[in-house]
């Protein structure tokens, strides 16, 4: 089961999968439809230590690798899709950039209760008019004395509902140079957070609105110049998604495996008709390259961020895969499968939002094909 990993890190696995199925196995169907986001999860996986699994032992972390994280998003994934996402906020995303970049004293304030599971940090990055154009923002932030104001507005905030702290890429000054980052606290007065509004995946999120919003500069994370950083560390990001992704595939197929030797039609097992044996066939290669393709992502990090490249082409792939195979495990089930009483129509959903967040697969495109002309195209209009 685990012949791709060392004995280590198949150890790990071993151990989480054994956790998940013991804590998490029951009542994950109900869990995946809740809009509350799982706190006594955050607080279980906190005491597992799989959160923070990355981060320095000084910083409260574990000191493991991004190897030793992606093992631990997937095998919870497996057993309970929802509580993936509990461990991709406490290692991947905004979190990860937090502890790339923060101060000691940014740290001190705010990472202890990231990685006990009693609070979530959101990133501000899209904007309505700037998606996969990031460079676009307007989201001013303007330097007053001993404080920066700020004055703008965020959509598709993850976890926006219940953060605690957002961490918020801003505009100093014009260009590329002028985009950096800050943090804000829910409360901040000039902070207004909107009404809620639901994903395909009844994931929600919601507006964020800066209206001279004062912060001091002390919550500056990244200044003027910040930007390529932020998006370095913006990669590991996308380990986490395509984890999750190729992780509810690889939850899918084996659902749709059991019901296709259960369930009997024409008087013999699905299994037996040859249209459904290529379906699993094919949907069982595109897993296995999928997740080559993210553990090579993972490990040859060694220690350091993801390079653009290896991790463009991991996500795509665990994208792809993810969706088609989840998409075809619903069609083998039919009205079951596309039915809320099974998660495989909401790993349908999940896998297929995540081909839009976090880069789209058709930008993953564009810096692949940057990566094998070694030349820069230019998206923009000239």
């Amino acid at each position: 089961m685990y012949s791709h990993l060392t004995s280590e890190q198949a150890e790990l696995a071993s151990t989480v999968r054994r956790f998940a199925e013991k804590e998490l196995a029951e009542g994950a169907l109900k869990r995946a439809h809740a809009r509350e986001y799982p706190w006594d999860v955050a607080h279980k996986l906190a005491g597992m230590g799989l959160l923070g699994i990355t981060m320095k032992e000084e910083d409260g972390g574990v000191g493991g690798t991004l190897m030793d994280a992606v093992i631990a998003i997937q095998e919870i994934a497996k057993v309970c899709p929802k509580s993936a996402d509990i461990v991709q906020a406490g290692n991947f995303g905004p979190i990860r950039t937090f502890v790339e970049y923060a101060t000691e004293d940014q740290k001190k304030r705010y990472l202890a209760d990231l990685l006990e599971g009693k609070a979530l940090i959101s990133l501000g990055m899209s904007e309505p008019d700037a998606g996969s154009a990031v460079t676009e923002l307007k989201t001013k932030a303007v330097e007053d004395g001993d404080h920066v104001v700020i004055n703008g507005s965020k959509v598709f905030s993850t976890h926006s509902p219940e953060a605690k702290l957002f961490l918020i890429y801003v505009r100093f000054g014009p260009g590329t140079g002028g985009i950096g980052s800050v943090l804000i606290e829910r409360d901040t007065p000039g902070f207004t957070i909107g009404e809620r509004s639901s994903f395909m995946s009844g994931e929600e999120w919601c507006p964020l609105y800066f209206e001279n919003c004062r912060i001091p500069k002390a919550n500056i994370l990244l200044g003027p110049g910040g930007f390529k950083k932020q998006i370095s560390g913006f990669n590991v990001e996308r380990i986490g998604n395509a984890s999750r992704a190729l992780a509810l595939g690889q939850y899918a197929f084996q659902v749709a495996r059991q019901y296709a030797l259960d369930r009997n039609q024409f008087g013999r097992p699905l299994c037996e008709f040859q249209g459904l044996q290529w379906k699993f066939s094919e949907m069982a290669v595109k897993l296995e390259a999928a997740q080559m393709l993210l553990y090579r992502a993972a490990s040859v990090a060694n220690g350091e961020l993801p390079s653009a490249y290896d991790t463009a082409v991991a996500k795509l792939a665990c994208n792809q895969a993810g969706f088609e195979v989840a998409n075809e495990a619903l069609q083998v089930m039919g009205g079951y499968g596309y039915s809320t009483e099974s998660l495989v129509e909401y790993c349908v959903k999940r896998t297929r939002g995540w081909m839009i967040a976090g880069g789209s697969i058709e930008m993953l495109k564009n810096r692949i094909a940057e990566h094998v002309f070694e030349r820069r195209f230019d998206q923009r209009a000239r």
